[in-house]
């Protein structure tokens, strides 16, 4: 069963309240446009019959108008004998065709306020499914940003997350130990090459000669 009974429920409805008493805003609204659409569809449908109606009365009308001519001549031609009966048959006939000329007239003029409101109901209808679709767009977005929302809470409040921040914990112990490792290395100093020794043996030997020099220096000037 539809939201609306009818085109003037659907001018008249306050979209607004309709979502607030729904319990699903997002199933109300896509309901509301579908329905919206396919009135839309209906009333244009009805409009187009409508003009159709009026062309093919149109039409008739055109044909009466030459019928009409027709029987005008045809009195004249009988009145141009002297038969006065045949031109007054014609007369009648012509009668005939005006009096369904000016009835298929008058069937044009209510078709034309029909179309006239059919026309303000398409307009109504247009703003009111652009207002739906605004409102569906909003309320799309609000479901999504309340549906991260959600989803952020229970990342941050579930056990993936306290099970990711373990492992970053454990990752950072496992640097940690790297790290130690490779300060421990330098730890202490490395021993000596045998290269290392003989040239300190040099540098000790010549140190020493320079060492007796001065001391015989200072000991003549003494």
């Amino acid at each position: 069963m539809g939201i609306f009974s009818r085109t003037r429920d659907i001018i008249a409805a306050n979209v607004t309240d309709l979502l607030d008493k729904a319990e699903d805003p997002a199933k109300m609204i896509r309901m509301i446009i579908l329905e919206m659409e396919e009135t839309l569809v209906e009333v244009r449908a009805s409009a187009a019959r409508t003009i159709a109606d009026q062309k093919e009365m149109r039409r008739h009308i055109s044909k009466l108008e030459k019928l009409q001519e027709s029987w005008t001549e045809k009195a004249e031609l009988a009145l141009s004998k002297d038969r006065e009966d045949l031109a007054k048959a014609a007369l009648m006939e012509k009668q005939k065709a005006s009096d369904m000329c000016e009835q298929l007239a008058e069937e044009i003029t209510v078709l034309d306020e029909a179309l006239k409101a059919s026309e303000e109901d398409i307009n109504k209808l247009q703003s009111k499914l652009r207002e739906a679709r605004a409102r569906q767009n909003s309320i799309v977005a609000r479901m999504e940003s309340a549906n991260n929302r959600a989803r952020m809470r229970e990342m941050y409040n579930g056990g993936r997350m306290n099970d990711a921040f373990s492992r970053f914990d454990m990752l950072e112990r496992r640097v940690d130990l790297a790290e130690g490792r490779a300060d421990a290395a330098g730890l202490g100093s490395a021993p000596k090459t045998l290269e290392e020794e003989i040239a300190e043996l040099k540098s000790s030997e010549k140190v020493d000669a320079e060492l007796e020099a001065l001391k015989q220096r200072v000991a003549k000037k003494g």
